[in-house]
């Protein structure tokens, strides 16, 4: 068995092995056998969770006037999240209150994309259910948060039985508001993140692992696809890191939105 981009592929048996959803389901490490069995995975998002945390203490712990380096760039990504996400969405209270929330959100799941392309790693935090089922609940939490805060009694009433909308269409419009606006969002906040991690990765082992299968047990021009499916495999790692920041934003985008609709006038 040999190791290609964080799959194992079985050369030593002939032939062209793909990856599997197995790889998703890593053996265990440490606490094996016990509730708290930590794999590779498991290791990684502990591991990523912890560099967020130095980083960003690191960076603001001696704010100076004139900002360091990496001052900069630590103030470039809580402004853009700041400016453009919570304040554009939220406007200044709103997007002040919910700022910590946005940004821990956005930082976190950027640092849980990108895992699968750094060498050793190779596979994104985000790509197995369970993160981004706590990121989706988070945000359920906080969007319902915001409406009860802002108008206790109205909220779920108005959620489920909108104004202005007829009483002998409730029947049909409930059931359908009530499966949307409770059921559906943390879906598919939840399905959104996991499958471009899970597709992104499957594409890039597929990728990586022909390119060893062509170029070291293929024979004469089939040596040259390994040269192809190399330079698909380099070209996909940087749309991959395009889509590592893009989730990132689209899930703290789509936070944003559901809560700025529970703050809305209407509800």
């Amino acid at each position: 068995m040999q190791l290609v981009n964080g799959a194992f592929i079985a050369a030593d048996e002939g032939g062209f092995h793909g990856p599997s959803l197995d790889e998703f389901f890593p053996e265990g490490i440490f606490f094996v056998g016990t509730p708290f069995e930590m794999n590779r995975i498991m290791l990684i998002r502990i591991l990523m969770t912890v560099l967020v945390v130095v980083v960003f203490w690191l960076g603001t712990r001696n704010l100076r006037l004139v900002p360091s380096r990496g001052q900069s760039i630590i103030e470039m990504g809580l402004d853009f999240v700041r400016v453009n996400i919570a304040e554009e969405m939220l406007g200044k209270k709103d997007g002040k209150r919910f700022l910590p929330l946005l940004t821990t959100m956005f930082f976190l799941i950027f640092a849980f994309n990108i895992t699968g392309i750094i060498p050793f790693l190779n596979i994104g935090g985000s790509s197995v259910i369970g993160f981004p089922l706590v990121m989706a609940v988070v945000a359920y939490i906080a969007f319902i948060y915001a409406g009860v805060k802002k108008n206790p009694a109205g909220f779920f009433r108005n959620a489920l039985f909108p104004p202005g909308v007829p009483v002998w269409l409730y029947p049909i419009v409930t059931p359908i508001e009530f499966l949307s606006t409770f059921v559906i969002r943390p879906i598919t906040l939840t399905l959104r993140l996991l499958m471009n991690m899970v597709v992104g990765h499957l594409l890039l082992v597929l990728l990586f692992a022909a390119t060893h299968f062509f170029i070291l047990e293929g024979a004469g021009l089939m040596k040259g696809l390994g040269v192809g499916t190399l330079l698909f495999a380099l070209v996909f790692t940087l749309f991959e890191m395009m889509v590592a920041v893009l989730q990132a934003y689209v899930f703290t985008v789509l936070t944003t939105v559901y809560i700025q609709l529970a703050l809305a006038d209407e509800h």
